[in-house]
């Protein structure tokens, strides 16, 4: 026997079972809401962050982000990694701007009660803008541009909470002029309509709802006319739509309704915000999520995904909005081709902490709730949170949720910037390194952090290395990832009653499972299309204001934890 030989050949088999840089797997991309951005320091006082209103456009295989009181915009090659680009050539301190893309020129238009500037750029990477047109015929509040596939331009408007939608047509070809009288599109109807009720769970029956943040898409012939309601400050802050054959109407409610809707989780509220398609045919809608503590315009913004079923029904996934999901590299049918499967491995968890301010106790980082916030005694170098996950846990991503507090900082400035360390532990003794941002230069407040290989620990440190002002402060230390443990239990009893004085209501009630972290509801008009999601922690009954009053409803839910979901399994009827 040739014993060279044999070892040749077991040698060129072994090395053709090695992973080459080719055959290695690669960990697919995520993004969690809100977005890790760059949001800037209003200018007015109280000190606090703001971006909200975003209009989202493709435009020279990028994407392109603009949003209120920003100073500026964003660009992106991939939805999950952002480049701020400052200008002072276009009015970024201005509320609700709107974009459109015609041929290879970027037009953009924002809100103004005495004087609409229309501007346009070839190149918006650069941050230079020229003016398209001085004056628009008429003061425009919350404007947005839509381009017909037959190449008509439109023009939308409204912002009130006693005035209706307006639209018009516009010839570019001269000077953007109004092609006609502009057409009323829509009034409220809070009186049907749960979702267009004030409050953060619809219950300011007395007070008018603001209706605002028109956007338009097209989709198999149909017209969308996306709205926002039924305020900003709101939890229930949503996108309702209407649709029509016409781009001008007359527009018809979907029966779908709010299409984008995310009353609670770590971050509440999808409203006012934009409709865009991606590289691959996915469709998005980009939202302003609610803080709305120092100031009712606290705002941040998320992406969720987006569909039209078969039927042409508009509708936004949020279940599970605040979670990891995968940026897809291909067309995808559902929601559930992108959800990775990584829970919340942080809620309700015990935090240890350096210091902290009395009112502002460390439990507020595990509570998911953005609007609540831990502050150490200051913000000197030293100060630090530690999160005991109780066992081991496979950690696959984080989000640090840094939160302001007596910070006097306003706009833009060179220094805006957090410096940390995170380290991992498995036994509360001896630590690692798994990010050192001690040299940190990015101004970025709700980092999201997707680890290259999952780590396995019980404890996770974050340690300030610098503050822009202010105190060290944390509305969210968000671990994700895979508990080694068992799914919650089944849910055995689940009602739904409407209310019979007001249809625009439901309670649900439901027995409290064993090692539930909480429940999520799913709903809708149609028991095979329960597009519309409810997510609570704890609670085992929940009353939803948002339906309409008129229309048929189904819900099921499922329990959830670290370790996975475990489904009721039924779906309740409720006339």
């Amino acid at each position: 026997m040739n014993r060279p030989g044999i070892f040749f050949l077991l040698a060129i088999l072994i090395a053709g079972c090695q992973p080459t840089q080719e055959t290695k797997k690669v960990s697919p991309k995520t993004f969690c809401n809100p977005l890790n951005l760059s949001y800037r320091f209003c200018a007015d006082e109280p000190s606090r962050r703001e971006a909200a209103d975003p209009t989202m456009v493709r435009f020279k295989d990028m994407y392109l982000l603009f949003a209120s009181k920003s100073g500026g915009y964003w660009y992106s090659t991939d939805l999950a990694n952002w480049t701020f680009i400052q200008t002072e050539q276009i009015p970024v301190e201005e509320y609700a701007p709107t974009v459109v893309a015609i041929k290879d020129t970027l037009y953009f238009l924002a809100s103004s009660s005495e004087k609409n500037t229309l501007y346009k750029s070839a190149d918006p990477l650069s941050g230079k803008w020229s003016i398209a047109r001085e004056t628009m015929e008429i003061p425009l509040w919350d404007p947005a541009l839509f381009l017909d596939d037959d190449g008509r331009l439109y023009l939308y408007w409204g912002c009130s909470d006693r005035n209706p939608l307006y639209g018009v047509e516009l010839d570019y070809a001269a000077n953007f002029s109004f092609i006609g009288q502009p057409v009323t599109l829509k009034y409220p109807n809070p009186g049907q309509f749960g979702w267009e009720v004030p409050g953060d769970y619809n219950t300011l029956l007395q007070q008018a709802p603001w209706i605002e943040g028109a956007w338009v898409n097209k989709h198999d012939g149909k017209y969308y006319l996306q709205y926002a309601g039924p305020g900003t400050e709101y939890k229930s802050y949503s996108d309702g739509v209407y649709v029509s054959d016409h781009p001008l109407g007359p527009f018809e409610p979907q029966a779908h309704n709010p299409f984008a809707y995310k009353p609670e989780g770590f971050a509440a509220g999808a409203g006012h915000g934009s409709t865009f398609m991606d590289k691959y045919g996915n469709y998005w809608h980009i939202g302003t999520m609610t803080i709305s503590q120092k100031h009712m315009f606290e705002r941040r913004l998320g992406i969720f995904p987006t569909f039209f079923d078969e039927q042409g029904t508009l509708y936004s996934s949020t279940k599970y909005g605040d979670y990891p999901l995968i940026v897809p590299d291909h067309k995808i049918s559902g929601v559930q081709e992108i959800f990775p499967g990584w829970m919340l491995l942080s809620y309700g968890k015990k935090v240890d902490a350096s210091s902290s301010i009395d009112s502002l106790p460390p439990s507020n980082i595990s509570d998911e709730n953005i609007r609540t916030y831990w502050a150490a005694a200051s913000g000197d170098k030293g100060e630090y949170a530690i999160l005991d996950l109780e066992h081991p846990s496979d950690v696959y991503a984080l989000q640090v949720n840094f939160a302001e507090h007596a910070t006097e900082l306003f706009g833009r400035t060179d220094r805006l910037y957090h410096r940390y360390t995170i380290e991992y532990s498995t036994d509360g003794e001896s630590w690692k390194m798994l990010s050192d941002k001690s040299e940190n230069t990015n101004d970025n407040t709700h980092v999201y952090l997707q680890l290259p290989q999952k780590i396995s620990c019980r404890y996770l440190k974050l340690t300030n290395v610098k503050v822009p002002d202010g105190h060290f402060a944390l509305s969210g230390f968000r671990i994700f990832g895979k508990g080694q443990g068992e799914v919650p239990g089944m849910i055995r009893k689940f009602e739904a009653i409407r209310n019979a004085t007001n249809k625009r209501s439901v309670i649900l009630s439901w027995n409290e499972v064993e090692n539930a972290d909480g429940y999520l509801i799913s709903y809708g008009i149609h028991q095979e299309r329960l597009y519309q999601s409810y997510q609570v922690y704890s609670d085992t009954s929940l009353t939803i204001n948002s339906l309409d009053a008129g229309a048929e409803y189904y819900f099921t839910l499922e329990s959830f934890n670290e370790n996975g979901i475990t489904p009721y399994g039924q779906i309740i009827p409720v006339q």
